[in-house]
């Protein structure tokens, strides 16, 4: 039996592991109050009544994880009142709904995305909140999305809908179409860049054989890049460093020595890059591709700050070591 002061420790520990990003810890949590399920769902629709956003935030994500058409209803009714609430504590009980939504499988939770979707109007719409739910809605990525993802990107603001635009791509091309689309000169490397994001969420098996095009593509944006603090070669470099290394292991394992020599020569180019935060992605991503002499090129770049100076330390020290094994 779960005693008083067990449920407390449980409910203390998931506010905080969904609150700092730790959804390892999250999800185990939510497994051991799921050993009595009935107790686990009162409990995490509580929380959602909790007048603390990280609190509500801990249940949302919780009734993500038991998941089932009862979940999707609590959810999405709770999505509506934090939307009637607004201010910045909503908006991030808002993300965490959203996100739950899209990992729940029940064909309940698209309709609840879908419906969420219908409601983004207006010119004040948060770039974020329509990010979040762009992403959710290619987790649960269906045909049936396109009509409404299409009424979206005719009513919202350009700046707001990024992400939605780089959804539509996905879900109306094949990865043989997508590919074309990359290598099309014709399409803009802004265009191009908005579907990484959303891809970001989920890179299916079927559409790994599509990244080499993409790194084709920011090996030869990547010197124009070098001089930017912003702009639109130096955006897509970035979000595909960020896509590569958000699931480093498969993705990068499953690319061709073509592609990874140019992943490399594209690192190797923006460690020098004038935006510190692309040469600290470039330094991460040499880590992987990078060979030993590429040692001397990091140290010549090296930031001077401590912290910063850290990211290109550790790839240093790894092309260093001899390999393992």
């Amino acid at each position: 039996m779960t005693s008083k002061t067990d449920t407390a420790r449980m409910w203390a520990e998931l506010v905080d592991a969904v609150g700092e990003g730790d959804e390892t810890q999250a999800r185990a949590l939510v497994r051991e109050l799921n050993a009595r399920p009935r107790r686990a769902r009162a409990l995490l629709e509580a929380m959602l009544d909790h007048e603390d956003a990280r609190v509500r935030q801990a249940g949302a994500f919780g009734l993500g994880e038991l998941g089932g058409t009862a979940s999707v209803r609590r959810l999405e009714k709770q999505l509506q009142v934090e939307e009637s609430r607004g201010g910045y504590d909503a908006a991030s009980v808002i993300e965490i709904i959203t996100e739950s939504l899209g990992r729940i499988a029940d064909i309940s939770a698209r309709g609840g995305l879908l419906r969420q979707l219908e409601r983004l109007t207006g010119p004040r719409v948060s770039p974020s909140e329509v990010n979040t739910l762009a992403r959710a809605l290619w987790r649960s990525r269906h045909p049936e999305l396109r009509p409404a993802v299409q009424r979206a990107l005719d009513r919202l603001p350009p700046a707001a809908a990024a992400s939605l635009r780089g959804l539509w791509v996905l879900l109306e091309k094949s990865p043989g179409q997508l590919r074309a689309w990359v290598e099309d000169v014709q399409v803009p490397v802004a265009l191009k860049a908005e579907v990484l994001p959303v891809l970001e969420e989920e890179v299916p098996d079927e559409w790994v054989d599509v990244l080499p095009a993409f790194i084709s593509l920011a090996c030869a944006q990547a010197p124009s890049a070098v001089p930017q603090l912003r702009g639109d070669a130096l955006c897509f470099c970035e979000r595909l460093f960020i896509l590569l290394m958000l699931d480093d292991k498969r993705l990068l394992m499953a690319l061709p020595a073509e592609a990874r020599e140019q992943l490399r020569e594209t690192a190797r180019t923006l460690v020098a890059a004038k935006s510190l935060r692309c040469a600290l992605w470039a330094a991460t991503v040499l880590q992987y591709v990078g060979q030993p002499e590429d040692v001397l090129l990091l140290e010549a770049h090296r930031p001077e700050d401590a912290t910063f100076a850290e990211v290109f330390d550790r790839t240093i020290q790894s092309l260093r070591s001899p390999p393992s094994g």
